[in-house]
């Protein structure tokens, strides 16, 4: 082979320093003239072989020959040479060897040359010199150095002095500490000591910090390091190699951030929530100072571009962070309009949809910053900032913009900065856009349960009532749970709760339906089984509906449930019915609890069982309360268990019905809501026989004049001097009907409570009609001016027949007189 080319000599060749090393003694023409016994070892031949010839036949191929020449010719210009040839050993083997050739000289100025050798295959590689190791080692991408026993630099290649920007000439002989401050080198040299203790590699150990040869900017290196032992196991040094892994450790550092950014960003679904966690996020991880500004039709849940174009770009401050407490730099607060020059990198970003990165913003030199003053003085106060404007990109359209500063962070924002930021920032455009939408409907949903829900609760003067609304998700506010107050004919007042099975807006659409429907049927006086026994059949007709937007709807009516009770203030009887709803509870004037047994009665849409009135005695002072069963039962609490607690709180019943609402409330929900609840508290009061008047009258036309008497007596009794001549009408008309068209017995009953109530009873089950009398005609107009001369009239009917009854206002501000 070739003779490589000569190495440089460094001090480092150790074996050649050791006593079993080879060596030969060459005369200035190339003969062998001293032998040693190493080196017969090595290359097989004894002294007798080799003495007196030429060494070129100890070369390996006839080429090595001229080679051998030219290195003795500059052997006689150099004190040394170094390097790898191929020797030819006694059995014909090619032996792979280092050489070190030295001048020598006699006392009469003879120049002969020493040759040392060592077998390449046994030595160890860090000791070999030649342009092969020089290559490998000195100029190998990935830095190395060898250490002694105490851990003093005896080597390293020009890779490792680059990485630590110090002379080789000032790191060899020294400790890691004396060149290197920016690393942990207390803990390198410990991994170093575990090595040469043990022997056992350590392989691809990382650490961060800085070198002099980049002093403002931390770098990420992974190390390995292996023991050098000598022939007999004795360790000589330990050995190192390491490179430069900053871009993997970046681009693992920016997966991890992203994965963290999933778990802290969009847990909500609020627009401010999440543009606030995604400035929270990036401070102090990758600013120190940020904003997030949201067009303001994204924070209404509109789209983007749904308003009129006016060219401006209105937005607001969604959110922002800062290192510094209460983000001084700030000269907006949040929710606050934004203004911005429009040639301002802010504006441009949020027009072209495109990031923009000012690795220094110097405001005395950028333009748009001369236009706005209060940012041109924050810059200045705070620092000449590096700065990235990223837009909130979502399905094509820009939701907004977030703003990235650096004010005191070593480094300016580099092209990676932008990339990390503008992935960061379009997986919040994610959450913040699925906000955008649940805020649209959520808002639409919480529109239509306004809707469906009573505005306002009214029991007359005949009952006093209270409730709660709570949805298991606060969040949606929107669950299927509804509860009623309705005033019937006759003073009474009719209290209704449901449970539809579910929660959202499919729950609280059938919920607008079924009350929609209760409200009806509750219009048509049905006693409450009835009422139940027509919702049941609606329910059904609704489960059967198919395809479309309907079945999700027909699935959750399936299942609901409905407790229905009217209060008759005359009697202070309460008749209630229910359709698997758990059953009332109701407290006496002297505080005892109950809960009435009524019957069951199946679920609505089951059509399999009938319902089931019960009466029971509410007198003045009683409370009941109505609910869903969200209220007494959830995962952890059985329902025995949760009609106790109510028991206790209810006994209570001398506290105002809003304020036990809320004792009930604070009592029973005291752990996390799994279901819809609905609460409705209602405390009778009792028309006294003052309030009421009524007589039986016999079937003959003449007791009509008679029926008049008797009510403008009672009218005048109760001081309503100015209802006597609508009375009068609203009397004859309704005592003469029941004569003409009913059977016996017919009775009058008066009751004056909120409003002046007329009522004609007989045993007749004949709907009255109202006519439509032709001018010529002397009758028919009875019960067309009744319903022009009261406030409202109607009919219901009973066990005994029916009742055909009339209200008016009172007299004063609030009487509203009109037709129904």
């Amino acid at each position: 082979m070739m003779f490589p080319k000569e190495a440089t000599t460094d001090g480092t060749h150790g074996p050649f320093e050791m006593a079993n090393v080879a060596a030969a003694v060459i005369d200035a023409k190339g003969t062998v003239i001293g032998w040693t016994g190493a080196a017969e070892r090595l290359l097989g031949y004894g002294a007798a072989e080799v003495l007196d010839r030429s060494a070129a036949t100890l070369l390996a191929q006839p080429e090595d020959a001229s080679r051998a020449a030219e290195v003795a010719e500059e052997c006689g210009t150099r004190e040394s040479w170094g390097g790898l040839v191929g020797a030819r050993h006694r059995d014909g083997r090619r032996l792979e060897v280092g050489l070190r050739v030295t001048a020598m000289s006699d006392t009469d100025d003879r120049r002969a040359w020493l040759v040392s050798a060592i077998d390449v295959a046994k030595a160890p590689t860090w000791a070999v010199s030649g342009e092969v190791l020089e290559g490998f080692l000195t100029r190998s991408p990935l830095g190395m150095a060898v250490l002694s026993p105490d851990l003093r630099y005896v080597w390293m290649n020009d890779t490792l002095e680059r990485y630590g920007g110090v002379p080789r000439e000032e790191r060899l002989g020294r400790r890691m500490s004396d060149s290197l401050p920016g690393l942990n080198t207390e803990a390198l040299e410990a991994q170093m000591r575990r090595v040469l203790e043990t022997g056992v590699p350590v392989v691809d150990y990382e650490y961060r910090g800085w070198t002099w040869a980049d002093p403002h900017r931390e770098h990420a290196y992974s190390t390995s390091f292996f023991r050098l032992d000598d022939p007999d196991g004795s360790p000589l040094g330990v050995c190192y190699m390491g490179m430069d892994v900053t871009d993997r450790w970046r681009a693992r550092e920016r997966l991890a951030l992203l994965s963290e950014a999933s778990a802290c960003i969009g847990g909500t679904l609020s627009v401010m929530r999440t543009a606030q966690e995604l400035a929270d996020f990036s401070v102090p991880r990758l600013a120190d100072f940020v904003t997030v500004d949201l067009l303001e039709a994204v924070l209404d849940g509109e789209e983007p571009g749904s308003r009129p174009f006016d060219g401006t770009y209105p937005a607001r401050r969604a959110g922002q962070q800062s290192i510094h407490e209460g983000c001084p730099e700030s000269v907006i607060a949040t929710g606050d309009p934004i203004a911005a020059p429009m040639s301002s990198p802010y504006i441009q970003s949020m027009v072209n949809g495109t990031s923009i990165l000012e690795a220094y913003l110097d405001p005395d030199t950028t333009p748009w910053v001369a236009e706005d003053p209060a940012r041109a003085a924050s810059i200045r106060e705070f620092g000449a900032p590096s700065a990235m404007w990223v837009p909130l990109s979502a399905r094509g359209t820009v939701l907004g913009v977030a703003t990235f500063i650096r004010t005191e962070h070593p480094d300016p924002f580099e092209e990676d900065d932008l990339l990390l930021a503008e992935e960061l920032v379009s997986r919040a455009a994610v959450w913040v856009e699925n906000a955008r939408r649940y805020t649209r409907e959520h808002a639409a949903a919480l529109a239509l349960q306004r809707s469906l829900l009573p505005q306002g609760l009214n029991g007359g003067t005949a009952m006093e009532v209270a409730s709660r609304y709570l949805p298991a998700d606060a969040r949606e506010g929107v669950s299927g749970d509804w509860f009623d107050v309705i005033q019937l004919s006759g003073a009474r007042v009719a209290l209704v709760v449901g449970d539809v099975v579910g929660h959202g807006l499919n729950a609280a659409a059938t919920m607008g339906r079924l009350r929609t429907a209760v409200q009806t049927l509750a219009d048509m006086d049905l006693p409450p089984d009835e009422l139940l026994a027509h919702l049941d059949d609606l329910v059904i007709r609704l489960t059967e509906e198919k395809g479309g937007d309907d079945e999700p709807i027909a699935t959750a009516v399936l299942g609901a449930t409905c407790l229905y009770a009217v209060y008759d203030p005359v009697t202070q009887l309460c008749t209630m019915a229910r359709a698997g709803h758990p059953p009332p509870a109701v407290v006496t004037p002297g505080g005892k609890v109950t809960f009435p047994d009524l019957p069951a009665g199946p679920p609505l849409g089951l059509g399999s069982l009938p319902f089931e009135s019960a009466e029971i005695s509410l007198p003045e002072g009683s409370l009941i309360a109505l609910y869903t069963d969200g209220l007494i039962e959830s995962s952890d609490q059985d329902i025995d268990v949760g009609l106790s607690r109510l028991s206790d709180v209810l006994a209570q019943s001398g506290m105002p019905p809003e304020d036990l609402c809320s004792a009930v409330v604070n009592n029973l929900l005291t752990g996390p809501q799994t279901d819809d609840v609905a609460l409705l508290l209602a405390r009778p009061h009792a028309l006294g026989a003052d309030r009421v008047a009524s007589w039986d009258l016999p079937t003959d036309p003449a007791i009509v004049a008679s029926a008049r008497e008797l009510a403008v007596r009672q009218l005048l009794g109760w001081r309503l001097d100015d209802l006597v001549m609508t009375t009068e009408l609203v009397v004859s008309e309704l005592v003469t009907n029941a004569i003409r068209h009913g059977t016996g017995p017919v009775r009058l009953r008066m009751i004056r409570h909120d409003k002046l109530i007329c009522e004609v009873s007989d045993a007749s089950n004949t709907s009255p009609r109202m006519g439509h009398a032709r001018t010529t005609d002397e009758g028919g107009r009875g019960l067309f001016l009744v319903a022009q001369l009261t406030r409202r009239w109607g009919t219901r009917y009973t066990r005994a027949g029916k009742i055909i009854w009339a209200e008016q206002d009172l007299p004063g501000p609030m009487g509203n007189r009109g037709g129904h």
